[in-house]
């Protein structure tokens, strides 16, 4: 069974040890920084009780932005990382938010595949960015209101 939940600050070592696995994007001081962030929401995404997947965005007004996304490596392809963010378009939406936004390495071409699947359109780019020297394209998705 699929169920997405709202992480609190007990869940953050999970969060640490999916991240370390994956992508290894923070440290656990940079986890429970971004816990504390105003405006910052983490949801989890659990097959059974296994978490399998991340998003954090953080909202401010009526923009919000995704600073994390990420489904364990063994369980992408199979539709996961889809239920994952039409539930975050969906909470964004009742939020009242009006555009998502994101950034991504030029080259996972992967990820910017998915994210075209969603609408994601580039809106920029950060040359050089990320430690391998690889620019960061900014993405956005306008959303519609509820």
């Amino acid at each position: 069974m699929i169920s997405i939940k709202l992480i609190n600050k007990k869940d953050i070592d999970i969060c640490y040890e999916l991240d370390s696995s994956t992508i290894s994007l923070w440290s656990k001081r940079q986890w429970n920084d971004e816990y504390k962030k105003e405006g910052t929401k983490i949801f989890g995404l659990l097959l059974a009780n296994l978490l399998i997947g991340i998003c954090v965005f953080q909202v401010v007004l009526d923009e919000a932005q995704i600073n994390y996304f990420v489904v364990k490596q063994e369980y992408r392809k199979r539709g996961f990382g889809s239920v994952l963010m039409i539930y975050l378009i969906n909470q964004c939406e009742k939020l009242n938010i009006k555009r998502l936004l994101l950034e991504v390495s030029n080259s996972n071409e992967t990820a910017k595949k998915f994210y075209s699947h969603f609408e994601f359109s580039t809106v920029g780019i950060r040359r050089s960015y990320y430690k391998d020297g690889s620019d960061a394209v900014l993405k956005e998705k306008k959303l519609t209101t509820k």
